[in-house]
């Protein structure tokens, strides 16, 4: 049953007019807070707190449907632990905003508490402030989400491995550092892994280290086999979800997958090619005054995304004629290299733009 902390003011609607209502939601990992307001006239209807649950998501869309037609409803964090609620809202065919939590100078005036913010939420989806639709989590551009968090894990693991090897090998007895410093690092890592030393002397440094340069090498080998495992996941599913986007010049899966993945499983929920790139973070911005007018670098937006963009450009800068004769060109206008990479990005950003509207599911094999 949900906690209520608001009377039921159902008999204040209208007769004979059915009451639109404007709901918004305030998300927890185990309970969500829910606040319903008339959409004529902005009137608080109630608020109640549900379970963060599949049953609570139910009842949550129950209780806000007893005050009338539901319009639309603010999310706050759908990406995180409002998943499941838009998941369920979307189900129900529900229209679901994506609301960001109130800035500190709201927060000052009004306080802070679950309901406060949950009308806020509602408020804000009401108003017309917070008008973003949040990715769809049910297919497989999710699927190829997880994949990747698996990935990047491992990737980080590996390096951080590789990084200890090489600072043991520092910091060695002279006698092994001397032995082991020349070696590249694949047959360091082939040799480390297929040591053997005595257990019994693992009192003494040149055993310790051999035992702890053992032990990384073996997991930077079996991070590797899973690195490969994933990948061979992720590969033919890029493909599937969207082969024009994998077959573009510069982009691999790895490539692929993040800008599949920041553009979620409805990229059409982006308006533009110009609201790409700024979730990319590959949209300069104003920076003008008076008499000086220019733009400066964009810090925001998708980090990952932005450095899949990146990747695409050093790739085309290298390879890709057309791209070289622009950099040459932009080179003689006085423009520097790092101008000259922004630029790129932004079109690059419009071209993967449009690959994304442009999906192609395989036929599943016969």
């Amino acid at each position: 049953m949900p906690t209520m902390t608001h009377p039921h003011p159902a008999d204040t609607a209208v007769p004979g007019e059915p009451r639109q209502v404007t709901g918004g939601v305030d998300t927890h990992k185990d309970t969500h807070t829910a606040a319903a307001l008339d959409q004529a006239t902005g009137q608080l209807l109630g608020h109640a707190q549900f379970p963060a649950t599949a049953a609570g998501y139910a009842a949550l869309v129950s209780w806000l449907q007893t005050f009338g037609l539901l319009v639309r409803v603010g999310v706050e964090g759908t990406g995180v632990y409002g998943a499941g609620l838009a998941r369920h809202l979307h189900t129900a065919a529900i229209t679901v905003v994506e609301v960001d939590r109130p800035d500190r100078k709201t927060r000052r005036w009004q306080g802070k508490s679950d309901p406060v913010d949950a009308e806020a939420a509602a408020r804000a989806a009401l108003a017309g402030r917070a008008t973003g639709v949040p990715k769809q989590r049910d297919g497989r551009v999710e699927a190829l989400r997880a994949l990747r968090v698996a990935r990047r894990s491992a990737v980080a693991a590996r390096a951080e491995a590789q990084t200890q090897i090489r600072s043991l090998l520092i910091t060695a007895p002279d006698e092994l550092r001397t032995h082991l410093a020349p070696m590249r690092l694949r047959e360091l890592l082939t040799h480390c892994a297929t040591r053997r030393p005595d257990p019994a002397h693992a009192d003494q440094p040149e055993t310790a280290t051999l035992i702890a340069l053992r032990s990384l090498a073996r997991r930077h080998r079996e991070l590797t086999t899973e690195i490969d495992d994933i990948e061979s996941l992720i590969a033919p599913l890029v493909t599937a979800i969207n082969p024009s986007l994998a077959a573009m010049h510069g982009v691999g899966p790895d490539v692929a997958g993040q800008l599949l993945v920041t553009a979620g499983e409805n990229p059409h929920r982006l308006r533009s090619e110009a609201a790409f790139a700024m979730l990319c973070g590959a949209a300069p911005l104003p920076a003008s005054s008076g008499r000086t007018h220019r733009h400066r670098l964009n810090r925001g937006g998708d980090r990952q995304a932005n450095a899949a963009l990146y990747r695409i450009v050093l790739c085309r800068l290298r390879w890709d004629p057309r791209t070289r004769d622009y950099a040459d060109r932009r080179t003689a206008e006085g423009m520097s290299k790092k101008e000259i990479i922004r630029c790129l990005k932004r079109y690059i950003a419009r071209d993967i733009y449009r690959a994304l509207l442009t999906t192609h599911d395989l036929e599943p094999a016969a």
